[in-house]
């Protein structure tokens, strides 16, 4: 008896594989995101005890106080609760404070906090041509 491999014996067994990041090891880019930003946190435990102890302050932490880059540096309580507009509108104001102490230092000029990000997304959907559309 000879064996077959892996990948013949899942299609035997009905099983298929997905390909929707192929050659890559982490299937959910925000779910290893999450991951990496609390594995890499000062106080992440070198042993777990139970996971609402382990992971309820790291939770309270990355939504309250941890600034996302996917969000213009606010956090994700800000985003959901709609103090998004008004962190940046203080955010601005400091901006142009330094701008006026030191312009000096904004070769591009006067500097800006940015917009509420509209959506989040890791890859764009494809945009459909309303020819193409039309002909599916």
């Amino acid at each position: 008896m000879t064996s077959k491999p892996v990948a013949l014996l899942l299609s035997d067994l009905g099983v298929t594989k997905s390909h929707s990041r192929p050659h890559v090891s982490n299937d959910n880019p925000f779910s290893e995101a999450q991951f990496k930003t609390m594995k890499y946190r000062p106080d992440f435990p070198d042993r777990f005890g139970a996971i609402e102890h382990d992971c309820g302050d790291f939770f309270n932490w990355y939504n309250n106080e941890h600034r996302h880059g996917g969000l213009g540096l606010l956090t994700p309580h800000d985003v959901h609760y709609g103090l998004a507009g008004a962190r940046l509108q203080a955010r601005d104001l400091v901006l142009a404070a330094a701008f006026a102490a030191r312009p000096e230092r904004f070769p591009a000029g006067t500097p800006s906090a940015g917009e509420v990000p509209a959506e989040v997304r890791i890859n764009k959907p494809q945009q459909v041509s309303p020819t193409e559309e039309a002909s599916q």
